[in-house]
């Protein structure tokens, strides 16, 4: 690849590097006893040549277009910039690395939360919630801490970048309330970029106007979970400057963030949080109570816990349209993240691939959070990179434009079961084959199973009680041979060989709620092991549905009881292999204690399994199921 017009190579160093100088490339050679200062590139990466104990540190607050708090006057957003001293004592001009967050300071810690304990499904009619509980959110969201100097400007500022880490509308030391990933948080953010690039004004703290000519204003933009989905919103908007994304367990749609298919359904270890909880974090609790409460107030309005319905309001804080996106992405997941569940970055990686921007993805066997600096990949060729130094590289390619191939290298990098890292030509693996599985079953009570062939003969619908309230998924889950009120279970025969998944799995069920308006309604995807095994199942992946929503994730329809309705939903995408001699199961229950509403027990629901199938993604087709 050509390099940029700013870099002109200065020649070659120790171990064949390139030394790539800041001055055009058009302009005259500088004296040869005191070249300009550049960047050292070895192997295909820039190396730790500047001082960060000598960085200059600087804060700005950068005027948005956006008006949160409503007082008359455009918010401005703090950000703090670590960058090498040449900056100004060289002329160097450096492209930024640029991190945004909600949660740098003054968080709120203890933001009480409704309880998911209720009488009745909301959306059965009035309801009764079971008081009030408070999270401390200190712990599990960890971004919070992030603050410069911290491992980005570390890392990064002696290899010749700019850092800046950013605070979000209405949070730390911002202006405005927080309005959790709508098109105003987006701007706000956006607001940055334009200032690094000369289109937006900056202001120190004595009001001073403030410009960033000591960057070419290529910009790269990074973070994890909520500040991995700033980048996401920022992209969107097709921002001129912001070169590349790496969002790591980012969020691509906040209404698949806290609902699934018209039910209200939360990230993973955080019942009961909705987008105003969120904001009231952000914001901190001064702020919240105070000059935020009304805009908060209309976010409970608007969220709509009630239908689970996706409105405008849910759509505003949509990113799943890449058509003004201009900045390559670099995706990364935990395909066990259970926060920021795998459709998102599932359903973002389709969008890119649809309008072809420039990707890569990573995704690992972890949960919320990156794989790690220091996990590796071999790739075909043989050489070996660690995470750290792949986003590197990445950076160095789209910031830098130093031609080290990464765009050559697989697509994929997959973290498989044991733990070793390998690379794919894409995801999902192209050669994965959608195969139904056929629900059948003989008795009315007992396990059923699964088949891709002939289903038994007989009719025979099944029945289960929710008692979601009182029992745990990992009880309905476990004993899959033995009948359950609770709960229908559903068993492949052991696996002749190693059967892959790759993609989302469907669920297609027939069934009716015979005692109620309306129900949760959850499948999980599970492997038993082999038959006899005393080890605990293995969950793969989950799903839910409102069946009032059964024909669309933005319509309620209500349900006649007792009467068999065909429903179809995706449960989370996944990467995952069934070993030989072990059984794939499918689970039905209704109310999920670790993400749903838990109304009181007692909702009757049927299904009919000759009518009802699951689909998967199997790599290699029906043939490799073998049943």
């Amino acid at each position: 690849m050509r390099r940029s017009p700013h870099l002109a190579l200065l020649g070659v160093g120790v171990s064949g590097a390139l030394l790539l100088s800041a001055a055009p490339a058009s302009a005259a050679a500088p004296p040869a006893a005191a070249p300009p200062p550049g960047i050292v590139v070895s192997d295909g990466m820039t190396q730790p040549v500047f001082s960060l104990a000598d960085a200059i540190e600087e804060r700005v607050y950068v005027q948005t277009p956006v008006d949160t708090d409503h007082d008359g006057q455009r918010d401005r957003v703090a950000i703090d910039i670590s960058r090498p001293r040449e900056t100004a004592t060289q002329g160097l001009k450096v492209p930024v690395i640029f991190e945004h967050s909600p949660y740098r300071k003054d968080t709120w810690g203890d933001v009480p939360y409704p309880s998911v304990l209720v009488d009745d499904l909301p959306q059965n009619g009035q309801t009764r919630r079971y008081g009030l509980r408070a999270l401390d959110m200190g712990v599990q969201r960890a971004e919070a801490k992030a603050n410069l100097p911290g491992s980005l400007d570390d890392y990064y500022v002696p290899r010749g970048y700019a850092v800046v880490l950013g605070q979000s509308v209405g949070t730390a030391d911002s202006d405005g309330c927080p309005t959790s990933g709508d098109q105003a948080e987006t701007l706000g953010t956006k607001a940055v970029i334009d200032w690094l690039n000369g289109r937006a004004k900056g202001y120190d703290a004595s009001g001073a106007p403030v410009t960033a000519g000591w960057t070419t204003g290529a910009v790269g933009m990074t973070g994890v979970s909520y500040n991995g989905t700033l980048p996401n919103q920022v992209a969107t908007t097709g921002v001129e400057g912001l070169k590349t994304i790496v969002p790591v367990s980012a969020i691509s749609s906040w209404y698949d963030y806290y609902r699934a298919n018209g039910l209200v359904v939360a990230p993973g270890t955080y019942q009961g949080e909705d987008t105003d909880i969120l904001a009231q974090f952000t914001a901190g609790q001064t702020r919240a109570e105070g000059p935020c409460a009304d805009e908060i107030a209309k976010l409970t309005e608007q969220q709509d816990r009630v239908t689970g319905d996706y409105t405008k309001y849910w759509a505003d804080r949509d990113y799943l349209d890449a058509r003004k996106v201009r900045a390559s992405v670099f995706v990364v997941h935990g395909l066990n993240d259970w926060n920021v569940k795998t459709e998102h970055f599932a359903g973002w990686w389709d969008e890119l691939a649809k309008r072809d921007v420039p990707r890569k993805i990573w995704l690992h066997q972890g949960g919320h959070g990156g794989p790690g600096n220091n996990a590796s990949v071999t790739l075909p060729d043989g050489r070996t990179w660690t995470y750290k130094q792949t986003e590197n590289r990445w950076f160095d390619y789209w910031l830098w434009n130093v031609p080290n191939g990464i765009m050559d290298e697989p697509t994929a990098v997959l973290q498989r079961e044991d733990r070793a890292y390998t690379t794919y030509a894409n995801w999902p693996d192209p050669g994965a084959r959608e195969v139904a599985v056929k629900l059948a079953a003989t008795d009315a009570t007992q396990p059923g199973t699964l088949t891709t062939g002939k289903r038994p003969k007989g009719k025979v619908e099944q029945s289960f009680v929710d008692e979601g309230r009182t029992i745990g998924p990992d009880t309905l889950v476990a004993g899959p041979d033995a009948a359950s009120p609770n709960r229908l279970a559903y068993l492949s025969p052991a696996l002749g060989q190693d059967v892959r998944i790759s993609g989302r799995p469907e669920m297609r069920l027939r069934m009716a709620i015979d005692n109620k308006p309306d129900a949760n309604l959850t499948t999980y995807l599970v492997d038993y092991g082999p038959a006899g095994s005393t080890a605990a199942p293995t969950v793969v992946t989950r799903g839910w549905m409102d069946p009032q929503n059964r024909k669309s994730a933005d319509r309620t329809e209500q349900l006649k009881q007792g009467k068999l309705y065909d429903l179809r939903w995706t449960l989370e995408p996944k990467d995952y292999i069934f070993p030989a001699g072990h059984r794939i199961g499918v689970v039905v229950f209704s109310s999920d204690q670790e993400y749903t509403l838990l109304p009181n027990g007692g909702t009757k629901l049927r299904v009919a399994p000759e009518h009802s199938e699951l689909r998967l993604p199997v790599v290699g087709g029906r043939a490799v199921l073998g049943f």
